[in-house]
C-alpha cells in the first residue's frame, strides 16, 4: 500500500508542472466578425456586398485557426459562444461594451473577449485619361480595415484596441506570390481566402503579443531561445529589440497602473523557427536575461 501511494504521489508530482503550464493559458472568446452598420449600409452593389460577406465568412474561420496556432489560448467553442450570445441577446450588432464583455465572460468562463468589426472595405478599378493623348491608365484600389478589441472579462474593461489593415501593397504581393487571377474589380475565391488569412494572421499575432508578449526563455553564449514558434508571426531574419522590466508605473492623475517600465537591453535576430519556439542570434547585449521581453524592431528610414 505504501509503495502504491508513493508511486501515485510521485506521478501526480511529475504531472503537476504540465498541468500548471496548461492552466496559465488564457481562455479567449472570439466573437463573430461583422461590418459596422454604416459600412454595411454604404455597400449597395450586390456583387460587392457578396464579396465582403465572403471575406468576412472566411475570416471568421481563419481567425480561430490562427489564434489557436499561437498556442497561447484556450478558445471557447464558437458554437457555444454563438448560442450564449443568441440566448442572452448579447453583442448582436458586433458591438460589445464592458458590461456585455463581463457577462459573456461569466457565462462562458472566458477571461478575455476578442471582438472584431470591419470598418472599411474598398475594391474597385480607378481609371484616368491623359489629356491630349487620349490614353488611359487603370489602378486597382483595395482596402480592408478591422477594429480589433480585447476585453478583460473579469473587470469588463477594454484591455486593448487596434486598427488592423491590409491594402494595395499587400494585395499585390499576395497576387504575385500565389499567382491568383482577379477580375475587373472583383476578387477570385482564392484571393478572398488569401486576404482573410493575411488579416487573421495579423489579428492573432497582435492578440498574442498584447496578452502574452514574446519573452526570452533561455540564453546560451551568443544565442537566445524565445517562446514564439510557427504560426505566431515570427520569421527567420526578423529583428527584435529586447527589454528588461523595471518598476511599475502609476499615472499620477488617475492612479491607474500603466504597466512596468521597459528598459532596452539588446537586440536579437531570428535564425530558426520551430513549432513551439524560435532561436535568435544576439546582435547587441547590455543585459539580456531570461524573462526579458521582445518587441519587433521597425526598420529605420534609411533601411538599416
Amino acid at each position: 500500500m505504501k509503495i502504491t501511494a508513493y508511486l501515485s504521489a510521485l506521478a501526480a508530482a511529475l504531472l503537476l508542472p504540465a498541468a500548471a503550464l496548461a492552466q496559465e493559458k488564457a481562455t479567449l472568446a472570439i466573437m463573430s466578425i461583422k461590418p459596422t452598420p454604416s459600412l454595411a449600409a454604404s455597400i449597395t452593389a450586390p456583387d460587392k456586398k457578396l464579396e465582403m460577406g465572403r471575406i468576412i465568412e472566411s475570416l471568421n474561420d481563419q481567425l480561430i485557426d490562427r489564434v489557436n496556432a499561437t498556442r497561447k489560448f484556450q478558445i471557447v467553442s464558437r458554437s457555444d459562444l454563438d448560442q450564449v450570445v443568441k440566448e442572452q441577446d448579447l453583442g448582436a450588432s458586433g458591438n460589445v461594451d464592458p458590461a456585455t464583455a463581463a457577462k459573456i465572460g461569466k457565462l462562458t468562463g472566458a477571461s478575455k473577449i476578442l471582438t472584431a468589426t470591419v470598418d472599411d472595405y474598398q475594391d474597385y478599378i480607378e481609371r484616368a485619361t491623359f489629356e491630349g493623348t487620349g490614353r488611359t491608365a487603370t489602378k486597382r484600389v483595395f482596402r480592408f480595415s478591422i477594429i480589433a478589441k480585447i476585453y478583460d472579462s473579469t473587470t469588463g474593461k477594454l484591455f486593448e484596441s487596434a486598427n488592423i489593415q491590409t491594402g494595395n501593397d499587400e494585395f499585390k504581393q499576395i497576387q504575385m506570390e500565389r499567382n491568383y487571377s482577379v477580375k475587373d474589380g472583383e476578387l477570385s475565391d482564392e484571393m478572398m481566402v488569401a486576404v482573410s488569412r493575411t488579416m487573421a494572421e495579423k489579428i492573432a499575432v497582435h492578440v498574442a503579443d498584447v496578452v502574452f508578449p514574446a519573452k526570452v526563455i533561455a540564453k546560451r553564449d551568443t544565442q537566445v531561445t524565445i517562446n514564439r514558434g510557427e504560426g505566431s508571426g515570427v520569421a527567420i531574419g526578423d529583428v527584435f529589440n529586447v527589454f528588461a522590466l523595471g518598476d511599475e508605473m502609476i499615472d499620477p492623475d488617475t492612479k491607474e497602473s500603466l504597466g512596468r517600465e521597459e528598459v532596452k537591453v539588446g537586440k536579437v535576430k531570428i535564425t530558426e523557427v520551430d513549432p513551439k519556439f524560435s532561436k535568435a542570434d544576439i546582435v547587441e547585449d547590455t543585459g539580456i536575461t531570461t524573462g526579458a521581453l521582445l518587441r519587433h524592431s521597425l526598420p529605420s528610414s534609411n533601411g538599416q
